[in-house]
Formats: C-alpha cells, sequence, structure tokens
C-alpha cells in the first residue's frame, strides 16, 4: 500500500476523512464524455452513509430504534469534469450538529490531478419512522457528530439551519 492511501485511512486530528473511493466507469458518462450528474449524487449518497457510521449513525442503531433519515436539503457545485477511468475521492466533514439535524459537506476529488471535481452541502434531519417527524438524536451521536467538524465551533457554518 502506498502512503498516501495509509495517510487517508488515518486521518490526523481535524482532517477530513475519506468516506468514499471509486472509479468512473463508461457507463457513468453522458452523451459528451463526463459522468453524469446522478452519478455524483449516487457517490456522495455513499460517501453520506460513511460519514454517518463515524458518526454513531449506524445501520444497526437505525433498524433497532426505528429511526431514519431524510435530506432536506442539498446544493451541488460542479467544478471539473471527471471521465471514464477517473479514480475519485470523497472527503467529508460536519459542518454543525445540532439535537434533531447534521449540516454536512463532501468534497470529490479525481485522485491522480488533486484537482476538486465537485462539493456538496447538505442537511439532514433524524427522523422516527413509525412517528413520521423529526426527533432528537442520542446524546453520544451528538457527541460524536460534534467530534467529526473540521471547523471548530465558534465558526459558523455557511447558512442557516432553518428545517425542522
Amino acid at each position: 500500500m502506498g502512503s498516501a492511501l495509509q495517510d487517508s485511512r488515518a486521518p490526523a486530528s481535524r482532517e477530513r476523512p475519506v468516506t468514499y473511493r471509486g472509479t468512473v466507469y463508461p457507463w457513468h458518462c453522458d452523451q459528451v464524455g463526463h459522468m453524469n450528474v446522478m452519478w455524483y449524487v449516487g457517490k456522495f449518497d455513499e460517501a453520506t452513509w460513511n460519514l454517518f457510521l463515524l458518526a454513531g449513525i449506524t445501520p444497526g442503531y437505525l433498524r433497532e430504534h426505528r429511526r431514519g433519515m431524510a435530506a432536506v436539503d442539498q446544493h451541488i457545485e460542479y467544478r471539473r469534469e471527471l471521465r471514464a477511468g477517473d479514480v475519485v475521492a470523497i472527503r467529508s466533514e460536519v459542518l454543525a450538529m445540532e439535537a434533531r439535524k447534521i449540516r454536512f459537506r463532501h468534497e470529490m476529488t479525481n485522485e491522480e490531478t488533486g484537482e476538486i471535481a465537485a462539493v456538496t452541502t447538505l442537511l439532514g434531519v433524524h427522523m422516527d419512522t413509525q412517528a413520521r417527524k423529526a426527533c432528537p438524536f442520542p446524546a453520544g451521536i451528538v457527541e460524536r457528530g460534534r467530534q467529526l467538524c473540521v471547523t471548530p465551533a465558534a465558526d459558523p457554518p455557511p447558512g442557516p439551519l432553518t428545517h425542522p
């Protein structure tokens, strides 16, 4: 294993962990040869579940406690084209962790060039799947989520947390 892979698997304190690694396949590309937007969203979604795992929002927790997560806001900025064969990684960070919601950011990079291909910011709400409404996270998950914040709490995240 190369040192770059080892470094990204064991991030130093306050660095953004790698939450996804993958490749752009030819069937991910549109008629002009670039990765189609649906695949950016899919890769970001996979990164989300890996970030949630780090925060303690595990599949087991969600099933056992009849909880779920709902994305209520997402913004994507496309910066560089990706083509078939490109190897990508997504690094993630929690921007804000509150009682019922989590705002987080993913940054997708072309691992060969180091260029940022896309960035997305999402707002997720913790839900009671039976009552079908927002509910508080357990204190331990809130604490773990806050530990994943790369930006110190004194620096407010962009935009207000306006959803439930």
